[in-house]
């Protein structure tokens, strides 16, 4: 048996050189020991038996539950196949034509700052479409002022604050959010400037993409799939009579002749078996027709089109299974973090007229026109603090409903009613315009995905610029009104 060489002998007795080290192996598991023990503790002293929390953890699954009846059927899943479509049927040079870093900007913020206006999303539904354009080049400014103005410039929302809340706080709402929108892009522009020139001198050296149909097809095929969005989530209006009424009447009928319309672009122009979208057709048809109506029950012949859809485009080899990738990479990348921040909005701030870990009164108490209900409940009247609350009270109560509304989650059209509540209890119209202009555009969970899209620092200066901007929108129209 001959022995073995020096140098083999020397290389096996020496501890490779991709193993961690001792120390670091000991460092890794103090950090594991030090999580298992937060969580031990965390569970040891859960206050179960205070009624404010229970009550939170309530809210947050009541929320998360009516969220996902009410917004991941007939919202985000549309919204996910629209943003997937973005990135395989627009080609990158259109995105950058017309919103990308070297667009003309009064094409690329006007573009951006009407979307809402056709678009009836909310803060989360508009995550996957802005996620869609950012990928495929659009340029920081268009594309942050398309991030707010998605949620904020909706005119079925604009239309039912000038009923309700007055005409004049509507006008300004519709004022404020198409300047703000603009505003806001421009300023990330400018604050990220030299990463908007090299992004554009990047897409200088692109090439011509090659056109595999005609615009007209796409833009159809991007119709039906909008109209799908905002018809099968078109809000019951205030009177059944008019315009709204019918319309509202005839939703699903609508829903499913455009349905209808994307079988057969499906067929004709993606080139799927017509067999494979029949076998997906009639369950659909048959479980609409069989099933009785109301909100709930529709979600079925809606979620077997919804999966029937995702089989067929997962099996294509073509334009379909991309198609479908980019859908469901959307999909992962969103959905956690908004359940998420769903659940973390619910357990703070409760539903509409149901309270969570944080009461109510003190958000009332801090909104009020004056701040003589906050001093009568903390007992801190009288002296130098009273003189320094009635001397900041504008600037704070419009910085606070600015702040508040950022962080709690509204749904389409829910922030009317609940704006009537506290102006009501005291609110005045300077804190409800800053609560209008940031909490439909921003959102707890909305904040988590965005800073998953385009990273924190790019996502606390927008937010920043979303409060700041409503918070003086508010003082403004608080001093004049």
């Amino acid at each position: 048996m001959s022995a073995p060489a020096p140098g083999k002998l020397e290389r096996q007795a020496t501890p490779s050189a991709s193993a961690p080290a001792p120390k670091t192996v000991w460092r890794q598991e103090w950090r594991k020991l030090a999580a298992i023990l937060i969580v031990f503790l965390a569970f040891f002293w859960l206050p179960v038996e205070w009624g404010r929390f229970t009550g939170g953890v309530s809210e947050a699954l009541h929320l998360a539950k009516w969220y996902a009846r009410e917004h991941v059927l007939l919202c985000l899943v549309p919204a996910f196949f629209i943003a997937g479509a973005i990135g395989v049927f627009i080609s990158q040079n259109s995105v950058m034509k017309y919103l990308g870093a070297r667009a003309r900007k009064v094409l690329a913020y006007g573009v951006a700052s009407v979307s809402g206006s056709i678009l009836a999303v909310c803060s989360c539904t508009v995550l996957p479409l802005f996620a869609g354009i950012w990928r495929m080049g659009a340029g920081l400014g268009p594309a942050t002022a398309f991030l707010y103005a998605g949620p904020a410039i909706n005119v079925l929302a604009i239309i039912l604050t000038a009923r309700v809340l007055g005409l004049e706080l509507g006008i300004a709402r519709a004022v404020g959010a198409i300047g703000f929108s603009v505003i806001i892009g421009l300023i990330m522009h400018l604050i990220y400037r030299k990463e908007e020139v090299a992004k554009a001198n990047g897409q200088l050296a692109m090439p011509e993409p090659q056109v595999t149909r005609p615009l007209a097809h796409n833009a159809l095929f991007f119709f039906v799939m909008v109209a799908i969005l905002v018809f099968a989530n078109w809000g019951r209006p205030d009177q059944a009579d008019g315009l709204w009424g019918l319309i509202f009447s005839a939703k699903w009928y609508i829903t499913a002749a455009m349905g209808g319309a994307l079988a057969v672009i499906l067929m004709a122009w993606m080139r799927i078996k017509w067999w494979k979208v029949t076998l997906v057709a009639i369950p659909t048809a048959a479980l609409a027709v069989v099933l009785p109506g109301g909100a709930t029950w529709v979600l079925i012949p809606f979620s077997a089109a919804v999966v029937g859809l995702s089989v067929i485009l997962s099996r294509d080899r073509g334009e379909g299974g991309e198609w479908f990738s980019q859908s469901w990479g959307f999909t992962k990348q969103i959905m956690p973090l908004l359940f998420f921040g769903v659940l973390i909005a619910g357990f703070l701030l409760g539903r509409p007229d149901h309270e969570g870990f944080i009461p109510s009164k003190y958000v009332q108490m801090l909104v009020g026109d004056s701040p003589d209900r906050m001093l009568q409940m903390t007992g801190w009247g009288g002296g130098a603090f009273e003189s320094f609350a009635r001397a900041v009270w504008p600037v704070w109560t419009n910085f606070f409903s600015a702040i508040f509304g950022a962080f709690m989650y509204f749904a389409t059209l829910t922030e009317v009613p609940i704006l009537q509540g506290l102006i009501g209890a005291g609110m005045g119209k300077g804190p409800a315009l800053a609560l209008l202009l940031a909490g439909p555009a921003l959102s707890l969970p909305n904040m988590l995905v965005i800073g998953s899209i385009m990273g924190a620092r790019k996502t606390v200066v927008f937010i920043s610029l979303v409060v700041v901007m409503a918070t003086i929108s508010g003082m403004i129209y608080g001093a004049f009104f």
